[in-house]
């Protein structure tokens, strides 16, 4: 048996497991296939990934988040505030630290971004510019507003790992079938991004206000992807109007978040303020090696789905 817990970060869905409390030893193999069954929309729970919440020898928890495909990504900002809540309740403290694959990064709850909505604040680093760490072949150290070759003629991008690697441009307005495109070539050339790359195109909608969308690696078209809001936050800060130090408002299709980009001795780190609403708690029969499994009970909770629906109007009536 399998208990877990069905949440989101702005409608960036996951299914969330906890080693720890359950005793649970997953191999990686495990993990893999878990994540490629349960995620699946149409014959498993549907989800665009699995949080897996581990034991730290340097923080209060681990995250390690696999896409609806089986692959692991480095970081996960909407699943981190998911974890961060779990884990902040779980253990009845503020602040806590959580342990990713590149760095040990500080969660904390903080004010409502909307009434009602409990908020949590994580930091996105490490941030960089240089091509190399996305992986990303280019001809130069670091691609600032340019045209990548082979993807498109009609948009320029800036590459950037937060630190799973992002190209991000600035257009008048986000046409899907655009994205999807230019998404799907970008992570079918393994030439150019060995690795992969999350692809997001950004409107600006004012001052401190931009409307983001993403074609995520190994998940395809999503509502919201964190760390791409976060990459797509520091971007409009340097190529847009969008400034330093003040939180910005972040809209997308499956809501808001805020987002603020500091920086210090030439080093950028974004705050990533939002959601982390629990939709059920569930526990499933679980048969891998015949990629079967069947619901045993679920709980819905019914008042922050509700809640979370009038952030979601209020956020598509400022489109």
């Amino acid at each position: 048996m399998i208990n877990f817990i069905k949440c989101h970060g702005s409608g960036n869905d996951f299914i969330l497991i906890d080693e720890v409390t359950n005793s649970y030893t997953f191999s990686e193999e495990e993990r893999r296939q878990l994540s490629v069954l349960l995620c699946d929309r149409k014959n498993g729970v549907g989800s665009d990934g699995i949080l897996f919440v581990m034991k730290s020898d340097v923080a209060e928890a681990r995250m390690r988040m696999f896409n609806s495909d089986g692959t692991e990504a480095e970081m996960c900002g909407n699943g981190l505030r998911c974890v961060a809540r779990h884990i902040i309740q779980r253990d009845g403290r503020a602040s806590i630290h959580i342990e990713t694959e590149k760095a040990v990064l500080a969660v904390e709850q903080v004010e409502p971004i909307y009434k009602g909505i409990d908020t949590f604040s994580v930091d996105i680093e490490p941030v960089s510019f240089e091509v190399e760490t996305l992986p990303m072949n280019y001809e130069k150290a670091e691609a600032m507003d340019v045209e990548i070759p082979g993807l498109s003629h009609d948009f320029t991008f800036t590459a950037l790992s937060v630190p799973n690697p992002h190209i991000v441009t600035i257009v008048d307005e986000v046409v899907q079938q655009d994205l999807i495109d230019i998404g799907e070539k970008a992570n079918n050339s393994p030439s150019v991004f060995p690795k992969g790359v999350n692809v997001s195109f950004v409107q600006i909608l004012g001052k401190n206000k931009i409307f983001v969308q993403t074609f995520e690696r190994g998940v395809g078209l999503t509502n919201a992807c964190g760390t791409a809001m976060s990459a797509s936050t520091l971007v409009s800060t340097i190529l847009g109007p969008n400034d330093l130090e003040t939180p910005i408002v972040v809209i997308n299709k499956g809501g808001l978040v805020n987002c603020v980009v500091e920086k210090a001795d030439r080093r950028y780190k974004i705050q990533l303020r939002g959601n982390a609403t629990n939709v059920y708690s569930a526990s499933i029969d679980v048969n891998l090696s015949t990629s079967e499994w069947n619901w045993i009970e679920t709980e819905t909770h019914h008042s922050e789905i509700d809640k979370y629906e009038k952030l979601k109007e209020y956020a598509s009536s400022q489109i």
